[in-house]
């Protein structure tokens, strides 16, 4: 099910072994375990000292890692932030020197609230974004968590993600499905606040315009509806989500095999190298259906 070469990781989900241990032994443990891709999370390596963008590119290749993308932050109130909207050069100078095809936030478009003229003004910034990237041959995306699938609080009919899906242009903005929060959206948000029902399915997204979806999160979860979100987070391979459909449901569609890149993750593991291990493991395992 898997396509070759493109099974990424977040390193956000390898947080305590970058601050410690270094980029270094963390991408020698990735290399180990079949990773191809790595998307940053940040540029530093804590306790295990001072990295140049230079090294931190080299040291990915020596590795046989190609680095995908990077999470920066939207927005801030400080002026110096190193955000989009404060720093939108140095954002991307830095993405630039990494080599990234991809440069995104897993910030909500919440920055003037929740109604529908909200969004649209939060999508007038991603669009502005977008353009900056696409003039130095990058893609700018957006990584969703559940409250995207939210209701609008002006229009209750309104889904906020479909006006951001409406209000981006798709030549500039692109989506990074989280696949575990698409689910969780899924199960907070099927129906209205007036109680009537508003179902979707997360693939059927992605399948009506694929090509604004290069990067995916796979990260899986138990199913929990006692859980406010609906799921557990848990290691790839051992929830609910299905993902030799969900894969295979994106990469059966005509060109469209290589066009997207999987990212395994999770928030807070138990053991980060073994999730890591586990999943690329569980992800490689997959086989179509016949």
């Amino acid at each position: 099910v898997l396509p070759p070469g493109r099974l990424g990781i977040q390193l956000y989900s390898l947080r305590d072994k970058v601050s410690t241990l270094g980029f270094a032994a963390v991408f020698a443990e990735l290399e180990k375990y079949g990773y191809d891709e790595v998307e940053f999370a940040g540029y530093t390596q804590g306790s295990a000292g001072p990295i140049t963008l230079a090294q931190l590119k080299r040291l990915a290749r020596n590795h046989g890692l190609n680095p995908i993308g990077s999470h920066v932050g939207y927005y801030s109130d400080d002026p110096n932030a190193y955000t989009f909207a404060q720093n939108l050069t140095q954002v991307l100078d830095d993405a630039q020197a990494l080599g990234l095809k991809h440069i995104g936030t897993a910030s909500g478009p919440f920055r003037y609230g929740s109604t529908v003229d909200a969004w649209k003004r939060a999508a007038e910034d991603f669009n502005t974004y977008g353009a900056a990237a696409k003039a130095r041959g990058m893609k700018f995306y957006q990584h969703n968590h559940s409250e995207e699938f939210s209701f609008a609080t002006d229009d209750p009919k309104v889904r906020l993600y479909d006006v951001l899906l409406a209000e981006t242009d798709p030549d500039l903005v692109y989506l990074e499905m989280d696949i575990f929060w698409a689910y969780s959206g899924q199960f907070r948000f099927s129906r209205r606040p007036d109680g009537t029902p508003a179902p979707f399915d997360p693939l059927d997204y992605v399948l009506k315009q694929p090509h604004r979806y290069p990067l995916f999160h796979v990260k899986d979860g138990v199913s929990d509806p006692s859980n406010t979100y609906g799921y557990r987070m848990v290691d790839v391979g051992d929830g609910d989500i299905d993902y030799q459909k969900f894969i295979s449901g994106v990469t059966r569609l005509r060109g469209h095999r290589l066009a997207h890149h999987w990212q395994a993750e999770h928030d807070n593991p138990t053991e980060s190298f073994t999730f890591a291990r586990r999943s690329s493991e569980h992800l490689h395992s997959l086989r179509e259906k016949c």
